[in-house]
């Protein structure tokens, strides 16, 4: 991750990076109420794109309905303000953080009287599990800690305070020694990771856990979904027990910051081969083909900068 940009949009001004302030007594701050997106972009021979970005401002919109937060934008208008944020920074490929929270009125749990503030941040980003995670697989353990139960906190809104659920994970595997950590649902079955969804193969179908198993409904996830199905493999949602990860042919990882990353192994525990697997293989190709620009984008998934 590289860090500064040169701008970062704030309610319809380009602000210079190190002046992007906020009151110390934001209502985001501390009680969560922010609602964020991460999306990548990608340049290749054609030009320069963000991968569905129409998608990932939808869903930015929705997880703030969810809270209550009324985004004082229209969708179109910051898909624009994501373009200009790009071309502000001259960025080529990386990362996009369009966010929305409460800023500063009062302290309390009531948060009508704060203000909402919009936001759009980008920055250069690699590969979120390291390029060799990419070819050779990721380690992973199934976290001490689940995910919040149906009814406690909304698995389908992308905020900030469901993070701290995410932190717990990814701070307790690396620290164990792993690359990353998957969690639970409140009834034991697979949920997702810190920050990805989960995919598993068995006996060439595709299998990976429903919405109701507390995940984030993932728009890299979906593109797994488009692209198996051309490609001829079944893909199922259901309820999947803990050791079917042990037992599977094949399993990888889908975000927008973790792209499709294979996974090596689960609690030390090779799956298949522990290494990357042919159907996970192909649908990285097929991915990151459309990405390159090797590959036609027949499902108008690379919306142009410019």
């Amino acid at each position: 991750m590289s860090f500064p940009g040169k701008f970062i949009w704030i309610d319809g001004q380009m602000v210079p990076w190190d002046e992007a302030k906020i009151h110390i007594l934001s209502h985001a701050l501390h009680y969560g109420s922010c609602a964020f997106e991460g999306i990548r972009m990608y340049t290749n021979p054609q030009g320069s794109f963000v991968l569905r970005l129409h998608e990932h401002i939808d869903r930015l919109f929705k997880s703030a309905k969810i809270y209550r937060m009324d985004i004082p934008y229209t969708l179109d208008q910051l898909c624009v303000a994501v373009k200009e944020t790009i071309i502000a920074n001259k960025l080529k490929t990386g990362y996009i953080r369009p966010f929305v929270f409460r800023g500063y009125h009062s302290l309390g749990l009531n948060p009508f009287d704060c203000p909402m503030v919009t936001a759009v941040a980008v920055w250069e980003w690699g590969a979120y599990l390291g390029k060799t995670a990419l070819e050779k697989g990721a380690s992973v353990r199934i976290a001490s800690w689940n995910r919040p139960a149906p009814n406690t906190m909304p698995a389908m809104a992308k905020v900030a305070a469901n993070y701290m659920n995410s932190q717990l994970i990814k701070m307790e595997a690396i620290q164990d020694g792993f690359d990353e950590g998957i969690a639970l649902d409140a009834f034991g079955y697979l949920s997702e990771g810190s920050g990805e969804n989960v995919f598993i193969v068995k006996n060439g179908m595709i299998f990976t856990p429903p919405s109701s198993s507390s995940i984030l409904p993932g728009i890299t996830r979906h593109c797994v979904f488009q692209l198996a199905r051309e490609m001829g493999y079944k893909v199922k949602q259901q309820v999947l027990p803990r050791e079917s990860l042990y037992v599977a042919d094949e399993a990888f990882m889908t975000g927008a910051a973790a792209e499709i990353t294979p996974i090596a192994q689960v609690d030390k525990i090779k799956v298949g081969d522990g290494l990357r697997g042919p159907i996970t293989q192909a649908i990285q190709e097929a991915f990151f083909g459309i990405l390159s620009g090797e590959r036609k984008d027949t499902h108008g998934w690379m919306d142009p900068v410019v």
